[in-house]
């Protein structure tokens, strides 16, 4: 259950404070082992979409089901910067996630920077305890 504040602020049990800027609600989440990371979430004026706030709750149980997918997208993705070694767990690092509409359904999106490709963010999109794909480059919400 969600209570409301003075401003233009919700307080969640699971992920506290939400803020309404730029046309999202932001907070944070907890991405272990990487801490705390900018959460945004969908929503109106009048508050966040509850069943976006529901799936940003499961964020760290998604990427967990998603974990040796991820490695192989991230293999992949990297196989095309260099040729090396596959990427270790520690290469790369959320920056972010987000709950976002895509293709019609809500999905979770992981920013993560890489070290072989400091120009872009790479977007992991998860939905329903599976990598939908990993996006080259994408924005911070």
């Amino acid at each position: 259950m969600l209570r409301r504040s003075r401003k233009a602020t919700v307080v969640d049990p699971d992920l506290g404070e939400l803020t309404r800027s730029r046309g999202w609600w932001r907070g944070s989440v907890r991405l272990d082992p990487h801490g705390m990371v900018p959460l945004a979430v969908p929503g109106s004026r009048a508050g966040p979409d509850p069943d976006a706030v529901a799936l940003a709750r499961s964020i760290q149980l998604e990427l967990d089901r998603c974990r040796v997918p991820l490695r192989e997208a991230l293999d992949e993705h990297r196989t095309a910067y260099e040729d090396a070694e596959p990427a270790a767990p520690g290469d790369a690092r959320p920056t972010y996630a987000s709950v976002m509409v895509l293709d019609g359904h809500l999905t979770i999106e992981i920013g993560l920077a890489v070290h072989w490709d400091e120009e872009h963010t790479l977007g992991a999109h998860l939905r329903g305890g599976r990598l939908i794909e990993l996006s080259g480059s994408v924005l911070e919400p």
